[in-house]
């Protein structure tokens, strides 16, 4: 029995051992990619929203009151300053006119013989054969017939005005809106619409700025380092709800003289060259404003940042291979990368492929890599940090 006991413990091991070697355990050192931050100058952009408002509005009403005899544009046309719009009922001012110029001849008359009647007086007078009461008489009867013929021919001017004011002519150029009335209607003197008129090149686009932005360039126009570009002093680029690129471009042309109490914000205004007429006033878009000038800046990819709580981490490999985690302050998007603010030094090795195989304190095997610009130049920048001082930057040029 002892014998047999022996040969099952052997032939157990046979067995055992014919289960192939044992896996090799991981490498100690995973591989990663390294690179330093892509060193690029950089320009901040501060983004608003806005919306596009008319540079001027007008409501066309009319000077007089009368009937509406033709209209003469076309809803929502372009029309240019003096352009007819609507024609009131003429006859009525024509008769005026008429009216005015027959009691202007009369006057005349009566001047022309209250000056003869003077003269008469006068010489008469002088010859002592009027006394000073006739001649005093024949002298204010002439300056009243005088006075009166100035006061008709003021009557007709103001009824030839009448008259063309009868036709009432664009103030302004601009689009104009729908007519408000139409032709037969009874209008009345400064009172009745008739339409709108709205400017469209230039055209502003107006927006609100948080307190602490405005504070922000208010310090920078103080010390002389307020930004600006080859383009004007401060610049703005704009997009529409539809638009990836700021196609729209202008320039800072007002801010107001008082913040808002309430909301902590002040009212600023750009002002746009539209000169194909595609904005139009209360359109909605998206403005950047230069934030500061332009600066070196550290841009790495957004796959190599990691979030550590509520913190973002960027992995850094030191002389040794040992993985350190630095906290970074993040800055916008530009041409695809992420502009780090600091925490991280222009010499230190990112890992920006293999993170997902790495933690702080392990040993890595590094291989050499570079960070390039995903982006075009000139391509769509966005922002994820709402807090100031920029919401979106750009390659300076």
């Amino acid at each position: 029995m002892p014998g047999l006991v022996v040969i099952g413990l052997v032939v157990i091991g046979l067995l055992a051992g014919c289960g192939g070697p044992e896996a090799p355990p991981p490498p100690p050192n995973p591989p990663v990619t390294v690179a330093t931050p892509l060193i690029r100058p950089i320009l901040d952009w501060d983004e608003y929203v806005g919306r596009f408002e008319a540079v001027r509005s007008v409501e066309v009403r009319p000077r007089v009151s009368g009937q509406i005899a033709s209209v003469n544009f076309r809803d929502g046309a372009i029309v240019r300053k003096g352009d007819l719009m609507f024609r009131l009922d003429l006859r009525p001012f024509e008769a005026a006119v008429a009216e005015a110029r027959a009691a202007e001849a009369r006057a005349r008359a009566s001047a022309a013989l209250a000056r003869e009647n003077f003269r008469r007086t006068e010489r008469l007078f002088k010859a002592d054969a009027a006394s000073r009461e006739e001649y005093d008489t024949g002298r204010a009867t002439l300056a009243q017939a005088e006075a009166d013929t100035a006061a008709a021919a003021a009557a007709v001017r103001t009824r030839a005005l009448d008259l063309e004011f009868a036709e009432v002519r664009a103030p302004e150029t601009g689009r104009a809106s729908d007519r408000r009335l139409d032709a037969g209607n009874f209008v009345t003197a400064g009172q009745t619409v008739l339409t709108t008129i709205v400017s469209i090149d230039p055209i502003h686009f107006v927006f609100t700025g948080a307190e602490s932005l405005y504070i922000k360039y208010t310090r920078q126009n103080a010390a002389g380092t307020r930004p600006s570009s080859r383009r004007a002093a401060n610049p703005v680029e704009i997009r529409l709800q539809d638009e990836t690129s700021y196609a729209h471009r202008g320039q800072m042309d007002f801010v107001d003289n008082a913040l808002d109490g309430a909301s902590g914000t002040i009212r600023g205004r750009a002002v746009v060259q539209n000169g194909d007429g595609f904005l139009t006033p209360g359109l909605f878009g998206h403005m950047r404003l230069l934030g500061s000038g332009s600066y070196d800046g550290m841009l790495v990819p957004d796959t190599a940042l990691v979030t550590d709580q509520t913190r973002r981490v960027l992995l850094v490999v030191g002389k040794d291979g040992t993985v350190t985690a630095k906290p970074v302050n993040l800055g916008p998007l530009v041409q695809g990368l992420r502009v780090i603010r600091d925490g991280i030094a222009p010499t230190d090795r990112i890992i920006i492929e293999g993170v997902q195989r790495t933690r702080p304190g392990m040993k890595v095997t590094t291989k050499p890599g570079r960070i390039v610009a995903t982006a075009p130049a000139d391509g769509p920048t966005e922002a994820i940090l709402p807090t100031p001082p920029a919401g979106a930057a750009t390659p300076a040029t």
